[in-house]
């Protein structure tokens, strides 16, 4: 799931790589003025931007799993790592010892959690990150996004290899993983729309209720 995963990153937000183009642009080079012709030059994407964003992704990446890892250790769940394939993509998995419901949820959900942290800071600390020039930020950003929309429709539709995370999760909480689908999902899409719109106040808060529900679930599973 997270090769798919990171197939679709470079495609998505990479046309927010730049800051938005002015509307205005000449017709034709021969109407061009010296002052368009810089402020072409300077929303152009370079390779150097698409290398920087994919890092962003590669980050969001190891974030994630290091959430797995921290929380694992912390619980003392003796974390893991051990290859899995689903269908013909080879991955892996990080793996820990058999816990009480609250901490398999607790580890099972942590790369959320940690996703949850980053996406919050870049949205809060820069609002206007869509019209910036930072596609290591807009990377991280991505993988964010990208890795709950992708594990939401996993728990949804119940597909994916057996050590999805929300498969696990699902099993703590002792509720269908369709559920915890959404919980997952839900983020990923106030987040988005906070990308796009940072001056609405509803995703805002949305975002920030979902993300704190992800949490407050594992008092669900201590039950």
């Amino acid at each position: 799931m997270r090769a798919a995963l990171a197939a679709v990153l470079f495609i998505s937000l990479l046309a927010q790589a730049a800051p938005a183009r002015s509307q205005d642009a000449p017709l034709n080079s021969s109407q061009s003025s010296p002052s368009h012709t810089a402020a072409s030059d300077k929303d152009r994407v370079d390779a150097s931007e698409v290398a920087q964003f994919l890092l962003g992704g590669a980050l969001g990446l190891g974030l994630h799993e290091s959430g797995h890892v921290i929380a694992g250790a912390a619980l003392g769940a003796n974390p893991g790592v051990k290859g899995i394939r689903y269908g013909f993509i080879p991955f892996f998995a990080i793996t820990h010892d058999p816990v009480s419901p609250a901490r398999e949820y607790t580890i099972s959900s942590a790369g959320f959690w940690v996703q949850s942290m980053t996406s919050e800071w870049l949205l809060t600390r820069r609002p206007a990150l869509r019209d910036e020039r930072a596609p290591m930020a807009k990377g991280v950003l991505a993988f964010d996004v990208l890795a709950s929309a992708v594990y939401g429709v996993a728990g949804l539709a119940h597909i994916g290899p057996p050590e999805r995370d929300t498969r696990s999760m699902a099993a703590a909480l002792r509720v269908n993983e369709a559920w915890v689908g959404a919980a997952v999902m839900a983020p990923a899409i106030f987040d988005t729309w906070r990308y796009v719109r940072p001056d609405a106040k509803f995703p805002r808060w949305a975002s920030r209720v979902s993300k704190a529900a992800l949490v407050l679930l594992v008092i669900r599973a201590a039950q």
